[in-house]
């Protein structure tokens, strides 16, 4: 572990945590918080309406003659972006990807408003590792990684990774730097956390009999042995009992570490996706670079811009594919729907890479894919444009900025990258995950909450963060995501679902996020890339391989 934490390791006390803000943040209690006066905002996120038509079937018949295609990439996400850019990498030309948004980036994307670029999803992207290889390429491509050191290690641009003050953590009053309470807790509970870093340092070494490492990203490139993978067989709670890791301060921590990567209580977490949060970093980079991130003030959406550039021609956004079944011939027919045009046309293509959320794949394509007991995890994104830094006693601001005693994530200052501390206008960006809810409890919250209900939610839990605050607040954009990020239950590395899809070949293969059980850029960016070279290879186009 690192001797200073990052956002992925904050440590708070249970009782702030659990308590906390309950009553503003409590989701059944949300809209009973009235907003004194109105604030200009807006209440967005994936288009659902799109999304409901094709779930219920009512997106009309194709017309016309069924038209040739080469390849076709379903679904504009990180994935589908990732197998597009490693398409043309490869200098395929013949290929269309289909995006049902107006927009392509999946939760990678982002908003601008007069004062910054905002992400509205994914923020940072950690230093890769080695094993990511097409990833560390794509970056090198996109000027992030300007050379290596003498022993082969990447060098990174600086300005790209995350710049001082990295974050800062709200613990009894005081802005403290790092995100690790810097007194108060018991010697007994310091032990027991020392113990959990000791334990994941040692799986983070481990190398499988197998020669693998025994957690890795991609995690398709973990070890396979049967001591590891029976991990997936617990939750992450109960591991931690069975373990003896019980002490309050360090089950919050750990609470905490699961809702930011998986949008999920720990109970709800497989034991073996637990342990890879902490055991499959090893970022590979020149001096001490390792252990940062790159980020932007769009977060992501810097990656999936670059990405969306690059293969500009072949974008089709606002085209829903909502059916691919076999052809008679052995080529795919697909079915899509232009939200324009309001027409649907069909195409018989070479191939089909379905970069879509499994939940949907399973609709869309039940002969190539297997329905499964897959669930995803809610999340709510708010962007706040201030009209000065927030400060507060002691450190000053930070890139990430968290409160001990919030059931939210804290917020990110969108302009940390771009700006010096200089007093002007600013835009907070604030996550929660809405994880204490059965994700179909939180799905319906999402879409009956009002603007100024949601607005109010974020105001009264920046305001108690940050009293100073008041009256600098000038707006408030609220993003909402329902299906945003794969949860990794116990038992997904054995669903069948999950891996079928893993096991697919062309014409037919699939690329997300899902297939990993791990909502991270760099599997979705993985996915996107075996998917691309598996149809390179079907269609006799030659590569070299990244993967």
């Amino acid at each position: 572990m690192k001797a200073e934490p990052t956002r992925r390791t904050v440590l708070a006390s249970g009782a702030g945590l659990a308590g906390g803000l309950a009553g503003s943040l409590a989701l059944g209690g949300c809209g009973e918080a009235p907003l004194a006066g109105t604030l200009p905002g807006t209440l967005g996120g994936a288009d659902w309406q799109r999304g409901h038509l094709l779930r219920d079937g009512k997106l009309p018949e194709p017309t016309g003659a069924v038209e040739e295609a080469g390849l076709v990439i379903a679904g504009g996400g990180v994935a589908g972006l990732a197998a597009g850019w490693r398409l043309a990498e490869a200098g395929l030309a013949d290929f269309t990807l289909f995006e049902l948004e107006d927009r392509v980036g999946g939760n990678a994307r982002s908003g601008r408003n007069a004062v910054s670029a905002y992400p509205l999803g994914a923020h940072y992207l950690p230093v890769p590792n080695r094993e990511a290889r097409a990833l560390r390429h794509m970056l090198g491509q996109f000027g992030m990684i300007v050379g290596e050191d003498a022993n082969g290690a990447p060098r990174y641009d600086p300005y790209q990774l995350c710049a001082d003050l990295e974050e800062r953590l709200l613990w009894r009053g005081r802005w403290q730097e790092g995100l690790f309470p810097s007194g108060g807790l018991p010697s007994a509970e310091l032990r027991q956390r020392a113990m959990f870093e000791a334990r994941m340092a040692q799986y983070r070494a481990l190398v499988g009999e197998d020669g693998r490492p025994a957690f890795a990203i991609p995690m398709a490139l973990s070890s396979a042995d049967a001591d590891l993978r029976a991990l997936d067989a617990l939750d992450f709670a109960a591991w931690l009992d069975r373990e003896g890791f019980t002490a309050p301060s360090l089950r919050a921590y750990l609470r905490y570490c699961c809702r930011d990567d998986y949008g999920s209580e720990p109970e709800h977490v497989s034991a073996w996706a637990g342990i890879h949060y902490f055991a499959a970093r090893r970022g590979w980079a020149s001096g001490e670079d390792g252990d940062r991130e790159l980020t932007w003030p769009e977060g992501n959406g810097r990656l999936v811009q670059r990405m969306a550039q690059r293969i500009a021609p072949h974008l089709t956004p606002a085209h829903s594919v909502f059916a691919i079944r076999p052809g008679a011939d052995g080529r795919p027919l697909i079915d899509v729907f232009d939200h324009a045009a309001r027409r649907s046309r069909r195409l018989r293509a070479r191939a089909v890479i379905v970069a879509m959320p499994h939940f949907v794949a399973a609709r869309v394509a039940p002969a190539f894919a297997k329905a499964g007991a897959m669930a995803y995890a809610p999340w709510v994104v708010a962007n706040v444009t201030v009209d000065r830094p927030p400060r507060g006693p002691g450190t000053p601001l930070a890139w990430d900025n968290v409160s001990h005693a919030s059931e939210s994530l804290g917020y990110v200052v969108a302009t940390h990258q771009s700006q010096s501390a200089d007093g002007g206008p600013t835009v907070l960006t604030w996550y929660l995950p809405l994880s204490r809810e059965t994700p179909k409890a939180a799905r319906k919250i999402l879409m009956t909450r009002t603007l100024a209900q949601w607005q109010a939610m974020v105001r009264d839990d920046l305001l108690t963060m940050n009293p100073d605050l008041d009256g600098a607040i000038r707006r408030i954009d609220v993003w909402r995501w329902g299906h945003p990020m794969i949860r990794p239950s116990p038992g997904f590395l054995t669903e069948p679902a999950r891996l079928a899809a893993e096991a697919a070949r062309p014409p037919v293969v699939f690329a997300n996020s899902d297939m990993s059980g791990l909502s991270l850029f760099e599997e979705a960016h993985y996915r996107g890339v075996l998917a691309a070279e598996a149809s390179l290879r079907h269609l006799g186009h030659p590569f070299q391989s990244l993967a």
